[in-house]
């Protein structure tokens, strides 16, 4: 008999034990098992066919002897979507107006989107006491499952964020030659895509993403992401199967990164599912280093039972850190059940991070603080919606979206409401970047309630009820916990963006789920809660969401730890090629603000007059480089401002917001196809942990310490440069920094107004330490007293000099030389790029970009990519007064 794992909570412990392997002579084991031999994917071999060309039952089609002829080839991970763009069945919908092309589901009906799934795979029946076990790690949105000729699921399951797990042992047939059927069927309601955010808000119904029905950032997903979206997984054991291993950390008192550390606490348990009509008898373990932590314990027959591990005092563990703070260090948790012959039964791998995440209320600032290893953490955080709208994850793709982030000296990812519960492989990305995440449940305020909203089709009160189902909300809340608890990114859970679960939801995950299952992250009721971010400037939202000057963010005081405040982000021209069609390259008007445009199809912020300030665009090439100056100096100046008042107005802030699902022209760092824009290099350099900058309103030179040590006898420099390159030293003064600090130090306002009041001018502002080392390089370009950068527009050429070289395998130096007598060679776009086509190679990482030069000078720049393309490939380099070359990589 088939059975669907619950997670009962039944324990009997027999005894314990802590051994440390390297004294003890432990009795070789027979690993039955060798992990990870006993998991594998079912990633290919899938084909599909719409529900309206078949008439067999489940039954029947999961027969192996059913021909499947004329069956389409099927993307699984992926959605409906998924497969037929990967079967040219549909255009590119992220490309032009192609999305309009397709169907939505809201007219075609939820039939046409309705698809049966089939594999047909290998595996040797079990012998002995071996188990064989189907995993799906997420279908959206119902689902009726049959494996050679027999249904697994009495009935139809529901909820996009809910694992399934079945014990298929008794039908693997001797040949070992199966077949596997799965019904997929859409969410219902689909909503209706009427442009409205979530559409007209009744995809809330469901437990699923609500931005399949658009947002003012996305157009409609028009299968709504229908499908076997997450991996299915064939898993043996013998006998018994391991369930969401949990391990946990304490870390008391205060700690330093690079100091030695004092001994930690590690708690760990298991629930352990006994499938058999018979006791089994053993101990559950894990292995960390060289130590076994063990506990015996009896299984009762077809019972689950949650062991708990005796607590484990580790000596002077490695710490894990957010970014900018200390190392990430990670362990293996080796997870074994044994039985009473030593035989290992089953086994599961954790990697974690030993930390501690704790949080303060700040009474200055009226907003949570946060605390990681006993030490404050100022928050500079991005929003983020999902890698891609139609599910297309890869663990490559995620781990170069979080090196970005890291890149971008960020620290935290809120990850939104509207969207999902992030997968495994994202938070291996965040565990290996040190991103703390913010992980938002499935709710939304304009889908679930909070305004009144026309496009919507029921009224406030019905919406705030939302979803239909809340015992699946709940259920689905308990398993993604499970799923990713144990990460150490993992910071915070969040009831939804902007408004709280219904109140009998909220109190169960309160009250019952959460301090049973995790009471190490602190839970956020909503996204902008007061307990997170006291509401004292009097709004229902967050925000701004609109371009505004610099100063703005200096001298306005917002949320206290805003989750949400950002603008602009369009690519370059060569970004803007990849999905705007070339007879639509046109300057923007009004025509941009026009849906039936791609380029209001494609939701674009509006740069207006921060772009003129640089002088009229002659075309959208013109506009877009442009824009990357706006870029840079926008968020560089909403960070830096932020900073200006850390511990004061701010504990934290998170943009909104830092990448797109799709081919949006807005709140981004990098585009669709992973090439940054000028934000990212912005942020990278106000969010350096020690970091000078300058105050636009009153002209003072501010220095902010982020890092749990001081500094001694550094030195400032600020020099002004004017347009010809000529120098002018405005200060120099020898400063102390005490540690999570920020200084204002002295202003240069008056001196530069002077300067710059024709044309404008630089700023190269400086920090130095005893030894000359660079240890913060801030660059600002200054407008004339008219707010236009008049002096921009007359800069004389610049002839720098470029090397580059390879210096270790897929990595590239690249250095550029600004002589003497000459401008600063300004605002320097380096790309990697194929030597036949000049397009660039991506994705690739810069240690800097859109750099300028100072006179006299040379920077140094690193390139690293993943790809062998690299020695294929050239060094583009072109500035707003640098003209366009290319160099040859010179080998070692």
């Amino acid at each position: 008999m088939c059975k669907r794992i619950t997670t009962a909570s039944i324990f009997l412990i027999v005894s314990s034990t802590i051994i440390g392997c390297a004294s003890l002579n432990i009795p070789m084991r027979r690993n039955v098992l060798n992990y990870p031999v006993n998991l594998r994917e079912l990633d290919s071999g899938w084909v599909c066919m719409n529900i309206g060309d078949l008439k067999s039952t489940g039954e029947e089609l999961s027969t192996p002897s059913y021909p499947l002829s004329g069956w389409m080839r099927a993307t699984v991970p992926g959605t409906v979507l998924t497969t037929l763009l990967n079967d040219s069945l549909i255009p590119d919908p992220y490309y032009g107006m192609n999305n309009k092309k397709i169907p939505d589901i809201y007219d075609a009906g939820r039939k046409y989107y309705t698809y049966w799934f089939a594999n047909n795979f290998h595996e040797q029946p079990p012998v002995d006491n071996q188990r064989v076990w189907l995993h799906f790690r997420g279908i959206n949105y119902g689902c009726d499952i049959y494996l050679n000729g027999h249904r697994l699921n009495k009935q139809t399951h529901y909820g996009m964020f809910l694992r399934q797990t079945y014990d298929i042992t008794s039908f693997i047939p001797q040949d070992g030659d199966n077949r596997l059927a799965v019904l997929v069927f859409p969410p219902d309601p689909v909503g209706n895509p009427n442009g409205g955010q979530g559409g007209d808000g009744t995809i809330a119904r469901n437990v699923s993403s609500q931005y399949t029905a658009g947002w003012d950032w996305i157009q409609p997903i028009h299968d709504r992401n229908t499908g076997i979206w997450d991996k299915v997984i064939i898993e043996r054991t013998f006998s018994i199967r391991q369930q969401n291993p949990h391990v946990v950390t304490v870390v008391p008192g205060k700690r330093f990164p690079e100091a030695p550390q004092a001994p930690v606490i590690i708690k760990a348990s298991a629930e352990i599912y006994n499938p058999t009509d018979k006791e089994v008898h053993g101990a559950l373990e894990y292995i960390l280093d060289s130590v076994v932590v063990k506990k015996e314990v009896v299984l009762q027959p077809d019972t689950t039972t949650m062991v708990q591990l005796p607590d484990y005092t580790m000596k002077n563990p490695k710490l894990w850190w957010p970014n900018g703070y200390g190392r990430q260090a990670l362990y293996r948790f080796d997870f074994q059940f044994l039985n009473d012959d030593n035989q290992i039964l089953d086994e599961k791998i954790i990697t974690t991070g030993i930390r501690e995440i704790q949080t303060q209320w700040n009474d200055h600032t009226r907003s949570r603080q946060v605390l990681v290893n006993g030490q404050k953490i100022f928050i500079k955080g991005g929003d983020w919606i999902t890698s891609d709208a139609m599910l297309r994850f890869s663990p490559e793709r995620y781990d170069a979206e979080l090196r970005f982030h890291r890149d971008m000296n960020l620290n935290l990812i809120r990850v939104w409401g509207g969207g999902i519960t992030e997968r495994p492989e994202f938070y291996d990305a965040c565990d290996k970047y040190g991103i703390l995440v913010f992980q938002d449940f499935w709710m939304s305020g304009d889908c679930n309630g909070k305004w009144t909203d026309p496009k919507k089709k029921e009224d406030q009160w019905t919406r705030r009820n939302y979803p239909d189902d809340h015992l699946l909300f709940l259920e689905s809340v308990a398993d993604q916990v499970k799923m990713i608890r144990n990460h150490p990114s993992l910071a915070f859970y969040c009831g939804g963006n902007e408004i709280a679960p219904p109140e009998d939801i909220l109190a169960s995950i309160q009250d019952s789920l959460l301090p049973e299952l995790d009471t190490t992250r602190y839970f956020f009721e909503y996204s902008n809660v007061d307990s997170m971010s006291y509401n004292f400037i009097g709004r229902t939202g967050d925000g701004p969401y609109w371009l505004e000057p610099v100063r703005f963010f200096w001298e306005n005081r917002f949320f206290p730890f805003n989750s949400e405040i950002g603008s602009v982000g369009m690519g370059d021209y060569e970004s803007l090629e990849r999905f705007i069609p070339q007879q639509d390259m046109t300057l923007p008007g009004p025509a941009w603000k026009n849906m039936d445009s791609v380029w209001g199809y494609h939701e674009p912020g509006w740069y207006g007059s921060f772009i003129d300030a640089y002088g009229k665009p002659m075309d959208v090439k013109d506009y877009a480089d442009k824009a990357q100056l706006v870029n840079y100096d926008e968020y560089r100046g909403l960070i830096e401002g932020h900073l200006a008042h850390m511990w004061d107005w701010y504990t934290g802030v998170i943009i909104w917001k830092t990448q797109n699902p799709w081919t949006a022209l807005r709140g981004q760092m990098y585009d669709h196809y992973l090439d940054p824009n000028g934000g990212l290099y912005g942020l990278h350099h106000a969010g350096e942990p020690l970091h000078v900058m300058y105050n636009p309103i009153d002209g003072m030179t501010t220095v902010v310490n982020e890092t749990f040590r001081p500094y001694h006898d550094i030195m400032l420099q600020a020099t002004a440069y004017d347009i010809a390159g000529k120098d002018s030293l405005v200060m120099q003064v020898l400063i102390q920094m005490s540690p999570t600090s920020v200084q204002r130090i002295e202003p240069v306002k008056k001196i530069l107004d002077t300067l710059f009041t024709a044309h404008g001018g630089f700023l190269s502002l400086r920090l130095l330490d005893t030894d000359r080392k660079m240890l913060s390089d801030n660059f600002y370009w200054l407008p004339d007293s008219t707010g236009n950068y008049t002096g921009l527009q007359q800069m004389p050429k610049a002839n720098v000099s470029v090397t580059a070289r390879v210096i270790s395998p897929l990595k590239i130096e690249v250095t550029i030389s600004d002589p003497a007598g000459g401008p600063v060679a300004f605002f320097n776009r380096i790309s990697l790029v194929h030597s036949s086509t000049k397009k660039r190679i991506l994705p690739v990482f810069y240690s800097d970009n859109y750099i300028s030069i100072l006179p006299g000078e040379a920077k140094t720049i690193f390139i690293d990519t993943k790809s062998d393309e690299t020695m294929n490939g050239v060094v583009s380099i072109k500035g707003w007064n640098v003209e366009q070359g290319y160099y040859i990589v010179s080998s070692k």
